[in-house]
């Protein structure tokens, strides 16, 4: 049943992104709707009977699903068209990715409590800094376009022409990597002062802890660069990039090396 709600839903994530810009109440309507069938999917597919479904297309399927959710909020306040069509060709994808990687099964029996919210509170993390992720490409695009020589494709300026002002970006990117930065202190911290709780064994400090980490300290240095140096511009976006790519090294990237490449399941 779940893997026809994945479909249904990358289905309708893939209506989203072709639909015409003036269709907005519609494109509303229907992102919503397949937001509400990822999400039946997600909780028939995640967890049951004591267990939960780990993995990367998993965790990006999680995500992306929580992503669509945020720019459905953003979008009823501030005219953020031009990001549905990043957000939804990448939350279609992450739908059908379950589908051919389904991960492996770890057993909850004998967890701590806290294990769980700390997946949850990781889950969030990552899906408030990919969204912030995907403004901070469009601001550099728009950008790019105020220092052009050349005129940028038509379809590339339509997309542009529909997002707020660059300064309105920059505030809503910085908003969210602030939420997002708490979540992901509160991830870290829960990995490394409960480690042993959470997961049996002492903190490690394997590529995930130290990517995690090292993320963390990414972002960390943008927002006190921002408060106390008023970083902006080139160097903001350089340093969201940045600790976006390295906390996707953390958790999917290691994953997907595992499971796909070296066809491994280790929960």
């Amino acid at each position: 049943m779940q893997t026809y709600f994945l479909l249904a839903a990358a289905l309708l994530y893939g209506a989203c992104a072709v639909l015409a810009p003036a269709q907005r109440v519609l494109i509303s309507s229907i992102t919503a709707v397949a937001w509400l069938i990822h999400a039946a999917a997600l909780y028939l597919d995640v967890g049951g009977d004591g267990s939960l479904r780990v993995g990367f297309a998993m965790m990006l399927s999680a995500a992306l699903w929580v992503s669509v959710g945020a720019y459905w909020l953003e979008n009823r306040n501030f005219a953020l068209d031009g990001l549905r069509r990043l957000v939804m060709p990448c939350a279609c994808l992450a739908a059908l990715l379950p589908v051919v990687f389904p991960g492996s099964v770890m057993s909850l029996s004998g967890r701590s409590p806290a294990f769980g919210w700390h997946i949850a509170v990781s889950i969030l993390a990552y899906s408030t800094l990919t969204i912030a992720a995907f403004h901070a490409v469009l601001m550099a695009l728009q950008e790019s376009r105020l220092h052009a020589r050349a005129p940028a494709p038509a379809w590339l300026s339509a997309t542009l022409d529909q997002l707020p002002a660059l300064l309105t970006m920059e505030k809503l990117l910085f908003r969210m990597i602030a939420f997002g930065f708490v979540l992901l202190s509160l991830t870290v911290l829960s990995g490394v002062v409960f480690s042993e709780e959470l997961f049996g064994a002492a903190i490690r400090w394997d590529h995930k802890t130290v990517f995690a980490v090292l993320s963390w300290l990414l972002f960390a240095a943008l927002l006190a660069g921002r408060r106390f140096k008023g970083w902006r511009g080139k160097t903001a976006l350089r340093f969201t990039l940045a600790g976006f790519a390295t906390l996707v090294l953390a958790y999917v990237g290691s994953r997907f090396v595992m499971e796909v490449i070296l066809h491994r399941s280790i929960a």
